[in-house]
């Protein structure tokens, strides 16, 4: 027997009186998403900073901390970004999905999804997305674009 499936099978009998399973990708999607956390690869990368991911708590800026794109990051952190990765509920039912729009009231591109999904605690679709500066006040009706129908959702 292989070393990875030894640890597999220990892992499985130990947890065996709390009846534990397997899961896959769409469970940690599901979970990470009701909790905000992120995934890389999709709510962040190379081409977003954590000031725009909201993720500015990570990084702390000190005379003695020297780092990869400090002034930008803190001319971001102290002037703003233009975009900002936010959460959102959904209001009519549909599920979010990786490259929907997001789109105003007036049918405005403002974002793209990065992450979505159906939380099964809410029982309504859930996401993430990056939003242009101006449009990510808590409570502010804006769409999704999946295909060609429009779906209505709220920040959370």
């Amino acid at each position: 027997m292989r070393l990875g499936e030894e640890i597999w099978k220990a892992i499985f009998k130990a947890g065996e009186k709390e009846n534990i399973k397997a899961i896959g990708l769409a469970a940690r999607d599901t979970l990470r998403l009701e909790m905000g956390f992120c995934l890389y690869g999709n709510d962040i990368n190379d081409e977003t900073s954590p000031i725009e991911a909201g993720l500015s708590w990570i990084t702390k800026f000190t005379d003695k901390k020297k780092f990869i794109n400090k002034e930008e990051l803190l001319s971001q952190k102290t002037n703003g970004v233009e975009k900002r990765l936010k959460a959102f509920e959904m209001i009519d039912r549909g599920i979010p999905r990786q490259h929907y729009k997001i789109l105003d009231v007036n049918g405005n591109e403002i974002g793209e999804v990065t992450s979505g999904t159906m939380s099964p605690m809410l029982k309504k679709g859930i996401g993430m997305g990056y939003i242009k500066k101006g449009n990510w006040k808590v409570g502010t009706e804006i769409l999704i674009k999946v295909r060609k129908i429009l779906l209505f959702l709220n920040f959370s």
